[in-house]
C-alpha cells in the first residue's frame, strides 16, 4: 500500500541522513584539530545553579569540587534550590557556604520549575546583576579542578552559551551505566567537537552547561519546563540565533543509573520530552533551516526527529494492514526479512560505534579492557531498548521522578 511505502521511504531517508552525518562527524573529529581557546583573565563572576531533591548524600562532593577549582573561589557563588526535600540537603549546603533557597511545590514538579524558582529568587534579591554567567549542574556531578577555568576561556572567546565534556563516575558498574556513559562520551567526542569545526551549534545536555546574564535576562530567568528542559533551552536558543559552543577541555563527571528499571524510567522521560520538543519546536526549526539556510537548525531537527516512533508506527501498521486485508501477509514478511537484515547491520554498527568511542577516549574511561570489550557487545542491547521505550512514550505521561544516586 502507498502509505506503507511512503513511511518506509521516509524512514530510510531520515535514518540514512542520521548515519551519514554521524560518520562525517566521527571522521572530522579524527582528522581535524580540536578547537582550543586562548588564556583569559580571571575577571568574570559566575553563579553556579544546583537543583537538588533529597541529595544530601551526594551534593557535598559537587560543592567541594566547585570550591577547589583553579578558578578563584571568590569569583564563584553557589546557589542551591532544595526542591521538595525531606532530608537535610539544605542544611548541608548552608554549612558549606552556599546560598540556599528552599522550595515546596507538589504541583509543579521538575528541574525546570526548580531552576525557575531559584533564578526568580536571585533576580528578586538583586543579585543577578553581579554575575556575568550562570552554570547549571546536577547534584550528583563532580568537576575536574580546571573546569571553570576552561569554561571561562571559552566564554571570553565570545560564546554566550556553552556545554562541556560529559564523562561518568561509574562507567564500569555494569552494562546499563556503561550504555549511558558511552552515549554521552560519543556525543562530546564526535558530535560536539565536530560541530565546533563546522561552525554550527552544539546541543546542551541536562547538566554541565553555562549561559550568559544576557541570555538569562532575555528569558526572564528560566522559562523551560518540558520534560527535557535542556533540549527545549537548546532549541529556543538556536531559534534566537545563538550559537552554542563546546569546551572539550572542561570535564564533568556524571553518575549514570545502574539498574535497568531506573534507566528505563529516565529514558522514558527523555523520549517523551523529545516528542514534546519536536511538537513545539520542530516546525519552527524546519522553517528556520530553509528560511535562514541555518545548518544548526537542520542538525538539531535531525536530533529531535522521532525516528524510533516512526519505526514503532511502521511495525504496528505492518501487522494491522495485512490483518485488515489491505496488503498481503507475504509482502509484509518480505519487508520483515529486510528489516531483520537491517537490524543485524545496525547491531554491528552500534558495536562499532561503541568500539570507536572507547578507542578514541580510552585514557578518559575508567574500566579494564575486558570490561570495555563486554560493554561494546552490550551497547546495542542498551540502544535497542529505546524501541519499546519510545512506543511507551507515545502514550505515557511519565512526569519527573528523581534518580537515586550512590555518591561514588
Amino acid at each position: 500500500m502507498a502509505f506503507l511505502k511512503v513511511l518506509d521511504i521516509l524512514m530510510m531517508i531520515l535514518g540514512s541522513v542520521g548515519v551519514v552525518y554521524q560518520a562525517i562527524c566521527i571522521v572530522t573529529s579524527f582528522v581535524s584539530k580540536p578547537v582550543v581557546f586562548p588564556k583569559a583573565p580571571y575577571d568574570k563572576r559566575f553563579a553556579v545553579l544546583i537543583s537538588a531533591r533529597n541529595e544530601e548524600g551526594v551534593v557535598g562532593t559537587l560543592i567541594d569540587s566547585i570550591q577547589s577549582q583553579t578558578y578563584p573561589s571568590s569569583m564563584v557563588d553557589i546557589w542551591l534550590v532544595a526542591d521538595n526535600c525531606t532530608d537535610d540537603t539544605a542544611g548541608l549546603a548552608r554549612s558549606k557556604g552556599c546560598h540556599v533557597v528552599e522550595r515546596q511545590d507538589s504541583e509543579r514538579i521538575g528541574k525546570g520549575y526548580a531552576l525557575s524558582y531559584l533564578l526568580d529568587n536571585i533576580i528578586s534579591q538583586g543579585y543577578s546583576k553581579q554575575y556575568d554567567a550562570f552554570f547549571v549542574f546536577d547534584a550528583d556531578n563532580r568537576l575536574d579542578r580546571h573546569y571553570i577555568e576552561e569554561m571561562n576561556k571559552a566564554f571570553q572567546s565570545g560564546f554566550r552559551i556553552l556545554t562541556s565534556y560529559r564523562n561518568s563516575v561509574n562507567f564500569s558498574d555494569n552494562w546499563v551505566s556503561s550504555g549511558s556513559a558511552l552515549w554521552f562520551i560519543r556525543e562530546s567526542r564526535f558530535l560536539n567537537s565536530s560541530r565546533m569545526v563546522f561552525g554550527s551549534s552544539c546541543h546542551v545536555g541536562g547538566t554541565g552547561f553555562m549561559f550568559s546574564r544576557e541570555v538569562m535576562e532575555r528569558n526572564n530567568g528560566w522559562k523551560f519546563h518540558l520534560l527535557t528542559e535542556d533540549l527545549e533551552f537548546t532549541m529556543d536558543s538556536v531559534l534566537h540565533g545563538d550559537r552554542i559552543g563546546y569546551c572539550g577541555t572542561a570535564i564533568l563527571y556524571d553518575e549514570q543509573p545502574v539498574t535497568f528499571k531506573q534507566s528505563w524510567r529516565q529514558r522514558l522521560r527523555w523520549s517523551k520530552g523529545f516528542l514534546q520538543v519536536f511538537r513545539y519546536y520542530g516546525p519552527a526549526l524546519i522553517s528556520r533551516a530553509f528560511r535562514e539556510r541555518d545548518f544548526s537548525a537542520v542538525d538539531l531537527t535531525i536530533l529531535i526527529c522521532p525516528l524510533t516512533v516512526l519505526a514503532v508506527i511502521r511495525c504496528v501498521f505492518g501487522v494491522l494492514f495485512p490483518a485488515l486485508g489491505f496488503v498481503t501477509w507475504a509482502s509484509q514478511i518480505t519487508e520483515l526479512v529486510d528489516w531483520v537484515a537491517s537490524a543485524l547491520l545496525g547491531i554491528l554498527a552500534l558495536m562499532g560505534l561503541a568500539a570507536i568511542t572507547v578507542l578514541a577516549e580510552r585514557d578518559k574511561i575508567g574500566a579494564s579492557n575486558k570490561e570495555l570489550f563486554a560493554y561494546c557487545l552490550s551497547f546495542p542491547i542498551f540502544m535497542l531498548s529505546y524501541l519499546p521505550i519510545s512506543f511507551q512514550a507515545i502514550f505515557a505521561n511519565p512526569g519527573w521522578k528523581p534518580i537515586e544516586h550512590s555518591g561514588k
